[in-house]
């Protein structure tokens, strides 16, 4: 029988699903790594044998912006973030391919990097995320999750502005934080 490395180098959907069922999970490790890959894991695994896997985090990583005993879920991704994003406001995190969760916003993880990574995801985030926002206390924070619960989610970061409480101040302070998708 394949091991769980071939099946993905092979590319095969069919086996790597039955995998998953089997006890492996595939994680997505990037950023300051030093082998960015996705690397076949046992089910249950935490995020620091992910960042062991990809060859541990590099001398720029910001290692310590990651909840390293996260438990990780399959198909989730996981970005270490450099120093000079961490300096610069970007700061990353554990991610999952389903987008803000601890994966989905467990303890306060973020929901996968790309330009958008690392923001607060406006349809996902729990009342405790929403809250680390610029300008955004309990109550702003409660208001957000009944509007999205109200009309479906938000399409675009704008219409936060429709959210009682939220003006364009409010807006402009978080704007840089936020995300949809």
């Amino acid at each position: 029988m394949k091991d769980a490395k071939d099946k993905l180098k092979e590319g095969s959907k069919e086996d790597v699903g039955s995998d998953c069922k089997q006890g492996v999970i595939y994680v997505h490790v990037c950023g300051e790594v030093a082998n960015p890959a996705v690397y076949p894991l046992p089910a249950g695994s935490r995020l620091y044998e992910a960042i062991q896997a990809a060859g541990g985090i590099l001398e720029s990583g910001a290692g310590e912006q990651l909840n390293q005993a996260a438990q990780l879920e399959d198909g989730q991704q996981v970005y270490v973030p450099s120093r000079d994003e961490v300096q610069e406001g970007l700061e990353g995190g554990f991610h999952s391919g389903r987008l803000g969760e601890p994966g989905s916003g467990n303890g306060g993880q973020q929901g996968v990097l790309s330009a958008d990574e690392g923001k607060v995801n406006l349809n996902t985030a729990s009342k405790e995320q929403l809250m680390t926002l610029s300008g955004i206390g309990e109550a702003k924070a409660a208001s957000i999750i009944a509007y999205r619960e109200e009309h479906g989610g938000f399409q675009k970061i704008e219409e936060l502005m429709e959210v009682e409480g939220i003006k364009e101040g409010v807006f402009n302070k978080v704007r840089d934080q936020i995300r949809v998708n």
